[in-house]
């Protein structure tokens, strides 16, 4: 594409400071950067400090001229656990801390390029809004992107008419099974049960209810919103939203479109590494050649994710009994860890040891796509679901929060790509999927997930909505930047 001007736009990108968040906007910042665009990337202290111990990224970023990381305080100490819904603590700290100094930083100067660039674009996280606030005060058009599904965002912003509907608060001794009829077209399959978690609350001034509520809405006030989806995955639900929100780009899968755009870049494609908060142990891959094709089930839980040994138990006795081979990414924080629980019993280290592995962390992108596995138990969260959908593997869904509910009907119920196993951890109910999914059912999840993952390539080809997409907001990026900067 042509630069509409000779001076480049500076885009800022903020992302919330979660791994899932950071994931997907740092595979948007190479594509705005591959544009020519320069790029401003501001993560949290903490954060930006796991992403330089534990991944190659300065080293890989060097290769974007223009392109830079800064860095802000989120206001909690660095021991803070950031997992489970503890890290939703942030959001108060955000208000007393950084708000502020991201003003301060706007206006002084510190966001500027090494050639003086004032920034002439926001990309903020959708769930955070003040950027739009602070870009409003100067004069700065801010882009949403909000890193979920679109079935998420659909939901959340549906809240309010849930509550007029009377299908909110959710009552005591409520059927989980009843179907919710005010979010739009979902109400033929759409259960209590599978609404985002900070919905099912039983008193409608639960601050996280009013929190997605409020947060949902403020995107009607920034320029535009970018999805992390494709049209032929969530279209009936992108009409939905475009009749709120018209100005919407969808530009996903967003690994698989920055794949194909350095697959003809093979410098920089030799350099890709994780985006990762965690270290990553690559014996994995070792372990994952030596099995046979599509025998392996891969865990994971995402980041975020705390489970008692209870549940622990529970997943890996299923696994164990199941026969089958597995691998899981099992993070040192996963386990909410109570003194006095003993030994692991002696059948799980054996079985373990036969068909297992463990490790605190995985390439997932890398391991999806090998040869060997065949399915993946996921807590659905929203990046893990893509890159299922376009490794053409099935899925077991557990949600643990947020999206991951609404997310794991829409994989079973909506596109057939697996099998929902919310509100269930038993190891009995986890040796059955597990069989179901790697034998009885293995073919025909194996047509849908191909299909899904046609479209997804068809997307992100030149030509495809997600490529065309993206070209739009890198035009509009430039045209806005010139009125900004006029």
């Amino acid at each position: 594409m042509e630069p509409l001007e000779s001076k480049a736009p500076h885009v800022l990108i903020f992302p919330f400071p979660a791994q899932g968040h950071v994931n997907s906007m740092l595979n948007l910042a190479p594509l705005l950067s591959l544009a020519g665009l320069n790029i401003t990337f501001l993560n949290t202290d903490h954060n930006h400090n796991r992403l330089v111990l534990h991944s190659n990224i300065l080293h890989r970023f060097a290769c974007f001229p223009g392109f830079q990381f800064k860095s802000i305080p989120d206001g909690l100490p660095d021991d803070h656990p950031r997992a489970g819904v503890r890290f939703r603590e942030m959001f108060d700290s955000f208000e007393l801390v950084t708000i502020p100094l991201f003003r301060e930083m706007l206006c002084s100067g510190q966001l500027n390029t090494a050639t003086g660039q004032s920034v002439t674009c926001i990309i903020a996280d959708g769930i955070l809004s003040f950027p739009i606030d602070v870009g409003n005060e100067l004069g700065i058009p801010v882009i949403h992107f909000r890193t979920g599904s679109a079935c998420y965002f659909l939901a959340c912003f549906c809240i309010e008419d849930m509550i007029e509907a009377g299908e909110l608060p959710i009552r005591e001794n409520e059927d989980m099974d009843r179907l919710i009829r005010s979010v739009l077209g979902m109400d033929t399959f759409l259960r209590i049960r599978d609404l985002p978690s900070f919905c099912q609350v039983s008193n409608l001034a639960d601050p996280d209810l009013q929190l997605v509520a409020n947060k949902t809405r403020q995107s009607l006030r920034a320029h535009a919103l970018i999805l992390n989806t494709f049209e032929d995955l969530e279209g009936p639900v992108l009409s939905h939203i475009r009749a709120k929100c018209p100005k919407i780009y969808t530009i996903g899968p967003l690994h698989a479109i920055l794949k194909s755009k350095l697959e003809s870049k093979t410098t920089l494609l030799q350099s890709q590494s994780p985006n990762s908060l965690f270290k990553v142990d690559r014996s994995c891959m070792v372990w994952l050649n030596a099995q046979p094709l599509k025998s392996v089930i891969y865990v994971s839980f995402g980041s975020i994710t705390i489970m008692t040994k209870d549940k622990l138990m529970e997943f890996w006795y299923g696994l164990v009994n199941s026969k089958k081979r597995f691998l899981w990414a099992m993070r040192s924080d996963l386990v909410i860890q109570k003194d006095g629980e003993g030994q692991i019993p002696v059948e799980l280290v054996e079985g373990t040891k036969d068909r297992g592995y463990m490790v605190g962390w995985v390439p997932q992108e890398e391991v999806l796509v090998h040869q060997a596995v065949g399915g993946f138990l996921t807590h659905s969260g929203w990046n893990s679901t893509l890159e299922s959908i376009v490794a053409r593997v099935p899925m077991i869904c557990w949600p643990y929060f947020a999206d991951q509910q609404i997310n794991s009907r829409f994989v079973s119920e909506v596109w057939k790509l697996g099998m929902d196993m919310k509100d269930v951890c038993d190891r009995v109910m986890v040796e059955k999927m597990v069989n179901h999914l790697m034998e009885e059912t293995r073919e025909i999840f194996m047509k849908s997930t191909a299909e899904k993952a046609r479209l997804a390539k068809e997307s992100v080809s030149e030509g495809g909505s997600s490529y065309r997409n993206l070209d739009h907001l890198i035009k509009d990026i430039r045209l806005m930047s010139m009125a900004t900067t006029k």
